[in-house]
């Protein structure tokens, strides 16, 4: 029987550890690398992807998409990405162009490059785009029209057939591999808006209050009527006259419910509930804005029980303990 020394044992080892990373690290490299500038966009990617992609989403689910730390990691993860998906209407105006300048990664630099998705351009309707000139004295008003359409899950579908579309192109190989991923989500998410659809039909023509004007597209498809903003102007904080005016206002047409994303001031939003015997609800606007929230559907599901929660218990305790909850 032949012997080996320590040494040939070791060369062996050795070597085997050096295949084992040359595939691992083969392995990653074939991978679709993705950068997501949302966690929204991200999971989307995530699902249509599989395991043939990687996805890294730059926001967090728990941040203002308007303001994200333009970090120096991101540029080097922008720099090795195949594909950069961004929510686009000017949301990220303020910290992604920098980023992807930087980046130097000609695959995204171009706004008409393969590997550069701006997911808004398969949305079929674009909510409140400006009809006359606008300035700064109207606020943070975005001159592309509202870019929160993420939060309409039927605008979901339609950026996940975009990126089923983009990667079909990056990666041809596993072209059925994606379109059978997308088959699969818009599947589940047509059955879950079925869902979420009988849950919110009572409470349609459902007046409400909300902090900023990003719920567009969530009263949009949920069938409320949003009445104010605790935000006097888009990105202008609340002063004590426009609260107090807001207050008064709620309280003559009976408005029983504020919401807030759960990354705006919570106070205000608490006090103009209580002022005015409405519920004051925080809730996640973005996957991994609340533990438990991994997919865009989650989001939804969260969303939707949520707000029908507490239109449900709109006289009880429960109402009560909501509002507490927000201070």
């Amino acid at each position: 029987m032949k012997r080996y020394t320590l040494l040939q044992c070791f060369t062996v080892f050795i070597t085997f550890v050096l295949i084992s990373i040359f595939f691992s690290s083969e392995d990653v490299s074939a991978k679709v690398q993705i950068v997501a500038s949302l966690p929204d966009l991200g999971a989307i990617a995530q699902e249509i992807g599989g395991d043939k992609v990687d996805v890294m989403s730059l926001a967090k689910g728990y941040q203002d998409p308007h303001f994200v730390d333009a970090k120096p990691t991101y540029v080097t993860k922008l720099n090795k990405a195949d594909l950069l998906i961004y929510n686009g209407l000017d949301l990220e105006i303020g910290w992604l162009p920098p980023l992807i300048t930087g980046s130097r990664n000609s695959k995204i630099t171009s706004t008409d490059a393969l590997g550069r998705l701006d997911a808004s351009t398969y949305i079929p309707q674009v909510l409140e785009v400006p009809t006359t000139q606008i300035d700064r004295s109207m606020g943070d008003i975005h001159p592309k029209g509202n870019p929160h359409y993420l939060l309409d899950p039927r605008n979901g579908i339609y950026v996940a057939g975009g990126i089923t579309a983009r990667l079909k192109e990056i990666d041809p190989e596993n072209a059925s591999y994606y379109e059978e991923n997308y088959k699969k989500f818009a599947d589940h998410l047509n059955q879950k808006i079925k869902e979420w659809d009988g849950e919110l039909a009572p409470y349609k023509g459902t007046e409400i209050v909300s902090y900023h004007k990003n719920l567009e597209y969530l009263s949009d498809w949920a069938g409320f009527k949003e009445v104010g903003f605790i935000e006097p102007k888009p990105g202008i904080p609340p002063t004590p006259s426009h609260v107090a005016e807001l207050i008064k206002k709620m309280k003559s047409m009976d408005v029983k419910l504020v919401i807030a994303s759960n990354y705006y001031p919570q106070k205000t939003g608490s006090l103009v509930a209580d002022q005015s015997g409405a519920v004051f609800l925080s809730i996640p606007t973005s996957v991994g804005g609340q533990d438990g929230i991994n997919t865009y559907a989650d989001l939804f599901d969260v969303i939707v029980g949520d707000i029908t929660s507490a239109l449900k218990n709109e006289t009880g305790e429960t109402n009560h303990s909501a509002s507490k909850a927000g201070g």
